[in-house]
């Protein structure tokens, strides 16, 4: 029994340095993002990792001094906002057809949608170019939005496995007393997946915010650069400046690592409630 205790402080006590020294892997790129942007050119140059030996605030002056950033920022929000809403609006709706009434048609849908989730985005840029040129919504907003309906497959692909964990008798019994397929859906069916769309929200946002392909594909105008776009700029415009780029980057990170601190517990409790539930 002595040695079995033994055994299992030494796993504990092995998997916490290994996971202590994984964290620091992973945090080290931020480290030298954060610390940078305090320094000058030289002092970064010198003493890449070391704290700075002046700690210079001129760099997000600098980098907020034109109020494009906070354009970028307001744009970004926009384009995520409702681009998540769309999404897991989309998504849901269609799982929730799915889960109502399962037939050949519905369940070849689902394959449909499956493999849609499959395919690169990469693929789909130039159609959807010509396809947005010919509407006359490349370089807007609610073009740059619409775009990211193609995401909705994999909101369906997670959603659809919670809800084939709800009890049916549930619905049986709604359906019974009256209640019509849009009811049960907004009353019954989004209450009790709720972990789950807040799962679904947290992935979308941050993939939204964090996306670099379809803003530099669609976006040209600068007053509609989103934020990542930005940061991208700010490269080719301060080349040799890199302690202000640090500083973009870290006012372009700031929101999205606030948001997914305060949400991660959605994270994996929206799954694992979802794997168990029923």
């Amino acid at each position: 029994m002595t040695n079995a205790r033994a055994n299992s402080l030494s796993r504990r006590i092995l998997r916490s340095i290994v996971t202590l020294g994984l964290a620091i892997l992973c945090a080290l790129p931020l480290y030298y993002v954060v610390v940078s942007s305090f320094k000058t050119s030289v002092d970064m140059t010198k003493h890449p990792f070391a704290l700075p030996t002046e700690w210079v605030f001129a760099n997000y002056a600098q980098a907020v001094a034109d109020g494009s950033i906070w354009t970028a920022f307001a744009n970004t929000l926009i384009v995520t906002v409702f681009g998540v809403m769309l999404q897991v609006g989309v998504g849901s709706l269609a799982a929730y057809a799915m889960i109502l009434k399962k037939n050949w048609l519905t369940v070849g849908m689902g394959a449909v949608l499956t493999l849609a989730f499959c395919i690169p985005v990469q693929s789909t840029l130039l159609p959807l170019y010509k396809m947005e040129g010919a509407a006359g919504i490349v370089d807007t907003l609610p073009g740059l939005i619409v775009l990211y309906l193609t995401e909705s497959a994999f909101c369906y692909y997670l959603i659809v496995g919670y809800m084939r964990k709800l009890p049916v008798e549930l619905l049986e019994a709604a359906r019974v007393d009256g209640a019509g397929p849009w009811r049960i859906y907004w009353q019954i069916v989004l209450p009790l997946i709720r972990p789950i769309l807040a799962t679904v929200v947290v992935f979308q946002t941050l993939a939204i915010w964090n996306d670099f392909l379809r803003p530099s594909v669609f976006i040209s105008t600068e007053e509609k650069r989103t934020v990542v776009l930005q940061v991208y700029n700010a490269v080719t415009a301060f080349s040799t400046n890199w302690p202000l780029f640090m500083a973009i980057t870290c006012i372009a990170l700031a929101p999205v690592v606030v948001f997914f601190i305060f949400c991660q517990r959605w994270i994996v409790s929206g799954l694992v409630a979802g794997a168990v539930k029923g």
